[in-house]
C-alpha cells in the first residue's frame, strides 16, 4: 500500500471527537476540493505492506484507528489493511470522500456492527467537487456511520440542508464548516433551523494549529 503517514492524536472531528486515535492516512485522492488541508496526500508516501502498517501502529495505545487520506478506498489493498485492524480489536473509521460506490465495504464488513464506522463526505458546491457525489450512498449508512458536510458558506449549508430532507439519512450528521471562516454564522444557522446536526469545528487544529501529522 502507498502510506502518506501515520501518526497519534486527537481526533478532531464528527462524531468520534476528542478520542485519542492512530491515523492512517493512504495516498492520492481522485478530487481536488478548493479548501482542501491535506493536499500532501495527493503524492507524497512510501510503499508498506499491511503486517508492517500492523507492526507500527502497535506502539499507540489507542484502540481507535481512523483510516483517512486522499481517498482510501482508491487503493485496493485498504479492505485487507480494514480487515487486519478490526480482527485485531480496533474500532476503524474509514473516511471516504462521496466520490465512490461504497456498497462493497458496508457489505463486507457489516458483521463488525459498530466497531466498523463508515465517514462519508459530500461535497458542498464551494468546494468545486460537488457533481462528482455518489449521492446513492446516503442510503447505504447505518445509525453508527456517519455523513459530513463540510460547509465554506451559507450557500454550502443550504445545500446541506436540502439533501438531508432530501434523503433523511438514518446516520450521525456533522456539519463542519472550512477552518478559518464564520463558525458564528452557520452555527446561527443550525439553532435557527433545529436541525439534528452536530456543529464540528476540528479540535486538533484549535490545539495545535493548522499543520500536519496532528
Amino acid at each position: 500500500m502507498r502510506v502518506c503517514e501515520i501518526f497519534h492524536s486527537i481526533q478532531g472531528e464528527g462524531e468520534l471527537v476528542g478520542y485519542p486515535t492512530i491515523f492512517i492516512r493512504l495516498t492520492g485522492c481522485n478530487l481536488r476540493c478548493k479548501y482542501c488541508d491535506t493536499e500532501y496526500a495527493f503524492y507524497e508516501g512510501k510503499d508498506m505492506s499491511v503486517e508492517e502498517i500492523m507492526n507500527q501502529i502497535r506502539s499507540y495505545r489507542s484502540r481507535y484507528v481512523c483510516v483517512t487520506g486522499g481517498e482510501p478506498l482508491l487503493q485496493e489493498e485498504t479492505p485487507v489493511l480494514l480487515k487486519a485492524l478490526l480482527d485485531n480489536g480496533y474500532k476503524v473509521c474509514i473516511e471516504t470522500n462521496g466520490s465512490l460506490d461504497i456498497s462493497d465495504i458496508c457489505k463486507r464488513f457489516e458483521k463488525y456492527e459498530e466497531n466498523f464506522m463508515v465517514s462519508l463526505d459530500i461535497k458542498c458546491p464551494y468546494s468545486g467537487m460537488s457533481d462528482r457525489m455518489k449521492l446513492d450512498n446516503i442510503t447505504l449508512l447505518r445509525e453508527h456511520d456517519q455523513l459530513k458536510f463540510v460547509v465554506y458558506d451559507e450557500e454550502d449549508y443550504n445545500y446541506a440542508k436540502d439533501l438531508i430532507r432530501r434523503f433523511k439519512p438514518r446516520c450521525k450528521l456533522i456539519i463542519q464548516p472550512v477552518w478559518g471562516t464564520d463558525y458564528k454564522r452557520i452555527a446561527e444557522l443550525m439553532i435557527e433551523d433545529g436541525i439534528n446536526a452536530r456543529l464540528s469545528l476540528q479540535i486538533h487544529k484549535i490545539i495545535w494549529g493548522d499543520k500536519r501529522g496532528v
